[in-house]
């Protein structure tokens, strides 16, 4: 054979060669996919529900891979999750947010389910008050009142029903603070609801005064209303008919001023007498 051409040849497998394992390379780190970084924080080894003050035995850890969600509790932060009461429902392999879990020293059961500036207040209620039993943790229910108003001008209205507050949520039904994931009933005699300080004054006040009814409602209707209230009265009414307007009091004409008057002193002999006269522009 030609040396040349056998040298052309060799040339030719040199640089096919070498372009072969460039393309390797190549591809080989195109492919090749490194593991993301991960992050060691601490989750619940078992199901944890609302009031449970947390145990070392209650947690492991996991690892999560990217970035951790925010508040996250790292596992070399762990001590900072013992011994504090959980506010919301945990699963097991949940990792543990900060805002999950009451501050330390609040301890577990309601109170620590009771978020800053909120108030739980309990309103006893029977089977029909209770929503026949359905107005269990995490459900939302509108508050009515019906009673006689003090003072009614109108006794023959009867009885007045009323919406006193609106989307108020259920704390705990009786002994229970848990959720119900399934929304069974549960006979229950006392309900707290979660309320400002200013509702609390307000459904204390009703509580002893005239009868309480809770209303459930969707939990994603979050929309309040003014409601205008109704009457025994209306119940009864023809609702074609047009509404009875209230009298209307007419103001009553004042009197007329007295007309100017003057005076007369009348001298006979020794006696002697004052006469009045009553004239249009007279002077005394």
């Amino acid at each position: 054979m030609n040396r040349r051409l056998l040298t052309i040849l060799l040339i030719a497998f040199v640089i096919a060669a070498v372009c072969t394992v460039l393309v390797y390379r190549l591809v080989q780190s195109k492919v090749s996919v490194r593991p993301p970084a991960t992050t060691s924080v601490v989750a619940a080894k078992v199901d944890i529900k609302l009031g449970t003050v947390l145990k070392a035995e209650d947690l492991t850890s996991i690892e999560i891979a990217g970035t951790p969600p925010a508040g996250v509790i790292l596992e070399k932060d762990k001590a900072n999750a013992i011994d504090r009461g959980v506010i919301s429902d945990l699963y097991a392999g949940e990792p543990i947010i900060e805002n999950r879990l009451a501050a330390k020293g609040m301890g577990g059961g309601l109170a620590a389910a009771i978020p800053q500036g909120m108030r739980a207040c309990a309103v006893r209620v029977d089977e029909v008050v209770g929503v026949s039993g359905f107005a269990t943790p995490g459900m939302h229910v509108d508050v009515l009142i019906a009673g006689t108003p003090p003072g009614t001008p109108n006794p023959q209205q009867g009885t007045v029903s009323r919406t006193l507050l609106q989307n108020i949520e259920v704390l705990s039904a009786g002994t229970e603070i848990g959720r119900d994931p399934e929304g069974k009933p549960k006979p229950v005699q006392v309900v707290n609801l979660l309320v400002t300080p200013e509702q609390a004054e307000t459904l204390s006040l009703a509580t002893n005064q005239v009868t309480i009814r809770l209303v459930l409602r969707n939990p994603l209707d979050t929309k309040t209303e003014p409601v205008p209230g109704t009457a025994t009265a209306n119940l009864f009414a023809d609702p074609n008919a047009a509404p009875v307007k209230a009298p209307v009091k007419r103001a009553s004409a004042p009197k007329p001023a007295a007309p100017p008057q003057f005076s007369i002193e009348v001298i006979n002999g020794k006696t002697s007498s004052e006469e009045k006269f009553a004239t249009p522009g007279g002077r005394q």
